[in-house]
């Protein structure tokens, strides 16, 4: 989930260097999401942990 993260947002900063302002703030927009779902994931993970045997 994270390399859609980074995908979009070098997606985001390309179509902003060629001005194309409506495709790159709709990709930063779901990179941000994306971004945001993942640390959710991330915060889960770590509380749960593993259980030991």
């Amino acid at each position: 989930m994270l390399r859609w993260t980074v995908t979009f947002v070098i997606l985001a900063i390309v179509a902003a260097i060629f001005g194309f302002g409506g495709i790159a703030a709709g990709a930063a927009s779901i990179a941000k999401i994306l971004f945001f779902i993942f640390l959710i994931l991330f915060v889960v993970s770590l509380i749960s942990g593993r259980k030991k045997i």
